[in-house]
């Protein structure tokens, strides 16, 4: 039996809140939103969890407002590791971002394909990472400026196979600008071996230095790592291309590996 103080079972108990609230039973409610009267039982009795769908179509049956669908946000506060919580926080405060990456393209950058297959189909999870883009594109407060620069390796590491691909590198180059910069460092002995890492510069001038290993990622202040940081993203970034011919290296391994 499901703990009955879980996020998931008191989410469930809402619904059946404003399912009784309409008059109608579980299976009155599963015909009118077209999914099964066990799903409905399932999720109101918290053995289940409930998709964003399901709780879009039962707010707009139940004429709840959206409060459904807003209730579960708890799941993305609880999709993200403990540890990554202070970088996310960094994150959304951020003025500018600096970013290497050796393995993946960032999280900020990923397409949903391209972050379905990295999570393994953790649904909640990729929802979780579009969700960080919003930074991206917000109107208020401006947009971080966001300097990346990727290893040529990944261009053409298949993650999802070569639709997902493609998509993912399309994307790299759309959304290049004059806020948002990503230059290829090329194949061979560079800087940015050590592994990957990101720095937030914040409004006060402070800058965060999150650092991911094998098993968790790090976020701190610390002027000394701070500052080693930043001196080697000056040394990675003078080492990788400039951005026009990143971009047209972008254009190579999409038609030659991934058309």
């Amino acid at each position: 039996m499901a703990n009955i103080y879980t996020p998931q079972a008191i989410w469930g108990r809402e619904l059946r809140h404003y399912r009784k609230g309409a008059g109608l039973t579980q299976g009155q409610l599963a015909q009118k939103v077209h999914f099964s009267e066990s799903l409905i039982s399932g999720v109101e009795t918290g053995q289940l969890p409930a998709s964003p769908e399901f709780a879009e179509t039962c707010d707009k049956v139940l004429n709840t407002g959206g409060a459904l669908h807003r209730l579960l946000d708890w799941r993305k506060g609880q999709i993200f590791p403990s540890w990554f919580g202070p970088w996310r926080e960094k994150e959304q405060e951020a003025i500018a971002l600096r970013t290497y990456q050796p393995l993946v393209f960032p999280g900020l950058l990923q397409t949903e394909a391209y972050a379905r297959v990295l999570l393994r189909g953790n649904e909640a999870a990729v929802e979780a990472r579009m969700d960080r883009q919003a930074i991206l594109s917000r109107q208020s407060p401006r947009p971080p400026s966001f300097r990346c620069v990727i290893d040529e390796a990944m261009l053409y590491r298949s993650v999802g196979g070569p639709e997902v691909m493609r998509e993912q590198l399309e994307r790299l180059m759309s959304m290049t600008g004059e806020r948002l910069s990503v230059q290829v460092i090329p194949n061979g002995m560079h800087s940015g071996l050590m592994g990957g890492f990101a720095i937030a510069t914040l409004e006060t001038g402070r800058d965060v230095l999150y650092v991911e290993t094998a098993v968790r990622g790090i976020t701190t202040n610390d002027p000394e790592d701070v500052t080693v940081a930043l001196e080697r993203f000056d040394a990675i970034r003078s080492e990788a291309l400039p951005i026009n011919m990143s971009i047209d290296l972008i254009k190579k391994a999409v038609v030659e590996k991934w058309t």
